[in-house]
């Protein structure tokens, strides 16, 4: 694979507002025309042209070597493979009923956030979510609060889920602290976590507090409590929460059904608009920098003068960088 690069040019249009007009490498070649060339203070807002609107000859202002470029959800995270200004992402959202695109940074990232709208009664703004109930559910929830339908239906796992387009794009699996606990010990809960790390969102919630784990008499606080932090650290994508009370955990229920429903049709959505497979990916996943800790240790290993303690000096780092792109 060659070099995986953002490239940024003057926009040969003497009329536009937008003077800059920035190169994304997926789906075959992104366009934007923008503002400025990195969202430094605040975010740009992106007008998408199509690929023939790339001069044949552009006027290069910067070319931006990337070590990742990668489609998640409604937005594309752009990681520059340099030392500062890194991180940034193409955000695809609505304003005033109006598809938008924003390039963001971490430090204006509340400007622009990914296909969310303004917080309504509605959970994700859905005027009537459907939500399916798994038929083996013997208590369950109503929903007489939320503006949903139910439908009754053998779920492959999870207690409750939500579908897009005929897929189950999310599951929630209910428990007690006593069926929590009862599972947990007999080994249950591992499988049930199992099957719903296959899914693309799930989560399991607990109709009780946390402090009530370490109040149970029949059985040893700390068992349950190692055995949640055991299961939580093996499946991180399903997390585990407690909410106190049944009202509450089945508001939780229909909260998360719904942001993932709303996630994953708008992640479909912006497939359609970008042209960008499921994977999305150019240049690999972004790889986390080093600590000065693994730095230390590879210099010391390469032969490196490098001090026992405190800083280290940027050709130091440099020389890593170097190495781990050759």
């Amino acid at each position: 694979m060659g070099a995986v690069e953002l490239v940024i040019a003057k926009n040969p249009d003497p009329d536009s507002t937008l003077p800059y007009l920035v190169r994304l490498p997926m789906a075959g070649g992104l366009v934007f025309r923008t503002k400025g060339t990195w969202p430094r203070t605040t975010a740009l807002y992106c007008h998408p042209v199509s690929l023939q609107e790339w001069p044949a000859e552009p006027e290069i202002v910067e070319i931006v070597p990337l070590r990742s470029c990668e489609r998640r959800g409604a937005a594309i995270d752009v990681v520059a493979d340099r030392g500062r200004e890194q991180r940034s992402q193409i955000v695809f959202t609505k304003a005033r009923g109006r598809d938008m695109v924003f390039w963001q940074a971490p430090r204006t990232r509340r400007q622009a956030r990914p296909d969310v709208q303004v917080p309504t009664a509605r959970a994700a703004g859905i005027r009537n979510l459907e939500i399916l109930i798994d038929t083996r559910e013997r208590y369950a929830y109503q929903f007489g609060a939320q503006q949903v339908s139910t439908t009754k239906r053998t779920l492959p796992s999870g207690d409750y889920a939500v579908t897009v387009d005929g897929s189950v794009v999310a599951a929630v699996e209910r428990k007690s602290l006593e069926d929590l606990v009862s599972s947990l010990i007999n080994g249950k809960l591992r499988f049930a976590l199992g099957e719903l790390s296959l899914l693309p969102r799930a989560a399991l919630v607990v109709e009780e507090r946390y402090s009530k784990v370490f109040a149970l008499g029949h059985v040893r606080p700390a068992v349950v409590a190692d055995g949640l932090a055991e299961l939580q650290v093996r499946w991180p994508n399903i997390p585990i929460v407690f909410c106190e009370t049944r009202k509450l955990a089945e508001e939780w229920t229909y909260r998360y059904l719904a942001a993932a429903h709303h996630w994953a049709a708008a992640e479909a959505a912006t497939v359609a608009r970008i042209g960008v497979g499921e994977s999305g990916a150019v240049g690999g996943p972004a790889r986390p920098d080093p600590s000065t800790a693994e730095v230390r240790a590879w210099a010391r290993s390469n032969g490196l003068d490098v001090p026992a303690g405190g800083r280290l000096r940027p050709e130091v780092f440099q020389a890593w960088r170097d190495a781990d792109l050759g």
